[in-house]
């Protein structure tokens, strides 16, 4: 079967809920203390950086703190190279989130941007939350702004290691108080996309599915969902 078939359920929103652990409960706990912290005004530095590896789940842990940010009341800002930028905070300005992933190749015009907003935050207040595959000794950055993230929280997060997802797999179908037999996990591990927001999203699907027929979740269960995507993607492709 062709993994594209997998792609066709659409992810959760990403949330603390539906992050995968695995090794990163440190840095899971600062990013959900982080946002609590802005809400109580008593952030303990003015950034938090994440990095790690493409696919380890940064920009997950990055919008699921916009989310609780959001429903916290809080504004936040989105940094995008090559957008316009927002003006910066105030004295007189409610705290804030700004968020900037991925900033490794930031240009000249992102990085004074975020030199200057780092500057503006410390003295306001507010927080930024940042990511990038290496820690901020090693970007290729402006020196000073180097040197600024690195005065925060600093927090690797570390890919899920193979062995591990059957483990999550059975454990999320758990929370949901599904069974999963093993065959399906292997079942999934071979035809899905394997990065975990991906499983899960399909995890889901099939559990919605066993629900609305009343069925335990088998394998010729999970083989007749997926050829029912392949007759709707079907369609969707001749009309």
């Amino acid at each position: 079967m062709q993994q594209l078939i997998f792609d066709l359920y659409p992810a959760a929103p990403p949330s603390f809920d539906n992050f995968v652990v695995g090794r990163n409960d440190e840095a899971l706990a600062a990013v959900n203390a982080f946002i609590k912290a802005l809400s109580g005004h008593a952030l303990p530095h003015t950034s938090l950086f994440l990095w790690g590896a493409p696919g380890a789940g940064k920009t997950h842990l990055l919008q699921a703190a916009r989310a609780l940010a959001s429903a916290s009341g809080f504004s936040i800002y989105t940094l995008i190279k090559n957008n316009a930028f927002p003006p910066l905070p105030e004295l007189s300005t409610p705290p804030a989130l700004w968020i900037a992933d991925d900033v490794d190749n930031a240009n000249d015009d992102f990085q004074g941007y975020l030199f200057t907003l780092y500057n503006a935050l410390k003295e306001n207040g507010g927080g930024l939350l940042v990511s990038a595959s290496v820690p901020p000794a090693r970007l290729t950055l402006r020196e000073d702004l180097r040197t600024r993230l690195g005065w925060g929280g600093i927090y690797e997060i570390a890919t899920l290691r193979d062995e591990d997802k059957p483990q999550a797999l059975i454990a999320h179908a758990n929370a949901r108080g599904l069974r999963l037999p093993p065959e399906i996990v292997v079942y999934l591990l071979k035809h899905s996309r394997r990065d975990m927001r991906s499983l899960l999203a399909v995890l889901d699907a099939l559990d919605h599915y066993s629900l609305s027929l009343k069925r335990p979740l088998t394998l010729p269960l999970v083989r007749e969902w997926l050829q029912q995507q392949t007759m709707t993607r079907y369609g969707e492709t001749q009309s």
